[in-house]
């Protein structure tokens, strides 16, 4: 047994198969529908206006070419370019060095920002005279010397990387410490021991030993931390004593001596880097130029103070792109002495390129502009072409060519409208030619109508004239034929007349109001002896409402004869002719209904036409001119009412329609 195939049902839209029930949700899906509706509504918008569509594709075509531009700008714009040479980083790294060299240089104060209070170096005299005893200095460690003496039978210093304790670094003693390790390969000499060479009394500074050439002299290495004497040495320039005085606290002295120590180690680490590397020159000289020390790439032995000021002044306010050397000068303070730490070397540039004005970007982004724009409007521009080609058409007379219709815009309309105009026109042509058709009928059939009476009233009246009749009975009834024929041609004539007057509107309008039920009930009672002569049975259904209408009554009566004449005239006898009226809503229905054969929808169409006529055979019996539908169809029209005829059967009714007065 096959199973039952489930049906799924039509999925639900996007924003309906979430819980939106919850209030973020809903604000979130009401902002969604927001979005939804509005880009709905400029969708259409844009599909109706040739103008939002040109702004947009206009505006499309700006961004791509502006984003070309830019890219095109990077990749062309460097044909014409120059070179910017830039010195100003290689300076400020300089100074940057220069002024990390004077950090390292400064002192370390004990916490709470207050000097020890050092005891007197051993073997110093009470006046300052360096006791005769002598301690040998102890061996340093084998290794490169990279620094030497300050000046032949200078104390040895020690070379950078090794430590107070032989551990291959060089450091900076504190001021009044004695100066220990000699470097290795220069000439050791052998310090007092524990003592260090002092001002006399009152002096501010340490005499400084001039440096030779090639040279460089170190600061006095500090010794290490377990080589630190139980008393701290005495302060610089501070009165010798022979009694040792109390140390507030040993703690901080020795991390006070420990941090000068490492700041010793990376200042010359820091000068060793700079000359290996970067080839700066670092020297520290007195306030009268001569130079304390210096780096190894440094032979000066004498430095113009006043020429280094105006270099370094000189560099930062020069504009050119010449590669210079650089100093940076600052004032600090060595060995207890008022000194000038002056780093020099080459700045290195920093090179940049500026971008010439090349017009190829700009070229380029307006090729794209104008590619794009004909590109996005191409179709556009081919729908033009089609419906100026349609019009070509049109204009050689070939009415059943339409345009096809694309768009929604105003291309779209004015193709519609071309398509209706071409229809109207057809119409209007082929009314015309049926017009004209009409005419040559009504041409040919009135000249019949009027030929065929007017022949008999010459023959009869000619029979008057020479008197051929045999008597006066017979004379008097050739007069009464005469008589009759000349009275429908009469008619005939009038029916012209009044065919052209209604057509033309020239007719003046008497309305007033007027009962509709007792104009048509009066008129139909006139048609009674009518329709019994010619074996018709008049049949009347009129509603006892009174139906008031605004009409001239002279030309409504004139419409209702017409339609009971081409009733009684068309209808097979014996027949019935059936007369009803009605209310419909605000207007009146007259319906007048006779046995006839079958006519199709365009017979009907043209039953009201001028000169139209349902039988082409006519005879002067029963043929009409064909005018009185015409005639009546004016005079409703006129009157701002509508007449129609339908076909049922074997019965046609013919409807006209009339406004009630409010």
């Amino acid at each position: 047994m096959n199973k039952p195939v489930k049906i799924k049902g039509p999925r639900k839209p996007l924003l309906d198969r979430f819980p939106f029930r919850m209030f973020p949700f809903t604000l979130l899906r009401g902002f969604l529908m927001f979005l939804a509706d509005l880009y709905r509504m400029a969708k259409v918008q844009v599909e109706r206006s040739v103008r939002l569509q040109l702004v947009l594709t206009f505006g499309v075509c700006l961004l791509a070419s502006l984003l070309f531009y830019t890219i095109s700008s990077a990749v062309f714009g460097q044909i014409n370019k120059g070179t910017v040479i830039d010195y100003s980083f290689g300076i400020n790294r300089i100074d940057h060095e220069a002024r990390n060299l004077v950090e390292l240089l400064e002192p370390v104060e004990l916490e709470g920002g207050e000097e020890p209070f050092l005891p007197e170096e051993p073997g110093m005299s009470e006046g300052g005279e360096e006791s005769s005893q002598k301690v040998p200095a102890e061996p340093a460690p084998q290794g490169d010397s990279s620094f030497h003496p300050a000046g032949a039978g200078s104390t040895a210093q020690p070379v950078p990387g090794q430590n107070a304790a032989g551990a291959g670094s060089a450091v900076q003693a504190p001021v009044g410490a004695a100066p220990t390790a000699a470097a290795a390969g220069s000439v050791p000499q052998a310090p007092t021991a524990g003592a260090a060479p002092t001002a006399a009394a009152g002096s501010p500074s340490v005499p400084v030993v001039p440096a030779t050439a090639g040279t460089v002299t170190q600061p006095p290495s500090t010794p290490s931390a377990p080589s630190v004497p139980a008393a701290p040495p005495p302060v610089v320039g501070a009165p010798s004593s022979t009694t040792a005085q109390p140390v507030p606290d040993a703690e901080a002295e020795q991390r006070r001596l420990e941090q000068q120590e490492r700041k010793q180690r990376q200042f010359l680490s820091t000068v060793k880097r700079l000359a290996s590397n970067d080839k700066y020159k670092t020297v520290i000289t007195d306030l009268e130029g001569r130079v304390v020390f210096r780096s190894e790439n440094a032979p000066e032995t004498y430095v113009d103070v006043h020429s280094v000021i105006r270099n370094a002044m000189d560099a930062r306010n020069r504009s050119d792109e010449e590669r210079t050397e650089f100093s940076s000068f600052y004032p600090v303070t060595y060995n207890n002495q008022k000194s000038y730490l002056i780093v020099t070397g080459i700045p290195q540039p920093v090179i940049s390129y500026s971008k010439g004005t090349s017009p190829l970007s700009m070229l380029s982004a307006f090729a794209v502009f104008i590619f794009l724009f004909y590109y996005l409007t191409q179709r556009k521009m081919r729908y033009i072409e089609e419906l100026a080609g349609g019009l070509r058409i049109i204009a050689t007379g070939n009415l059943d060519h339409r345009v096809i219709e694309r768009s929604k815009d105003e291309l779209g309309s004015l193709a519609k409208d071309m398509n209706q105009m071409v229809a109207d026109l057809q119409h209007k042509i082929e009314e015309e030619r049926r017009s004209e058709r009409s005419k040559n009928e009504l041409i040919t059939n009135v000249s019949h109508d009027l030929r065929t009476p007017l022949t008999l009233i010459m023959g009869y009246l000619k029979l008057l004239h020479d008197r051929n009749y045999e008597s006066p009975e017979q004379a008097a009834g050739y007069v009464g034929i005469a008589y009759s024929k000349a009275e429908k041609l009469r008619g005939l004539i009038e029916d012209l007349f009044e065919y052209t007057k209604y057509s033309s509107q020239d007719v003046p309008l008497h309305k007033k109001g007027v009962v509709l039920n007792e104009v048509l009930e009066q008129l139909l009672e006139e048609y009674v002896t009518l329709s019994e002569e010619q074996q018709l049975t008049l049949i009347r259904s009129i509603p006892s409402e009174r139906l008031n209408v605004r009409v001239d009554v002279e030309q409504i009566i004139r419409v209702f004869e017409n339609l009971l004449g081409n009733a009684v005239k068309y209808s097979p006898k014996p027949g019935v002719i059936s007369v009803g009226m009605a209310k419909d809503r605000t207007h009146a229905v007259v319906r007048i209904s006779n046995q006839a054969d079958a006519l199709t929808r365009t017979e009907l169409e043209q039953l009201f036409d001028r000169f139209y006529r349902v039988d082409s055979a006519r005879t002067s019996s029963n043929g009409g001119s064909g005018l009185g539908l015409a005639i009546a169809k004016s005079i409703v029209e006129s009157h701002g009412g509508s007449i129609w005829a339908e076909s049922e059967k074997d019965e046609i009714h013919l409807y006209v329609k009339l406004k009630l007065m409010e």
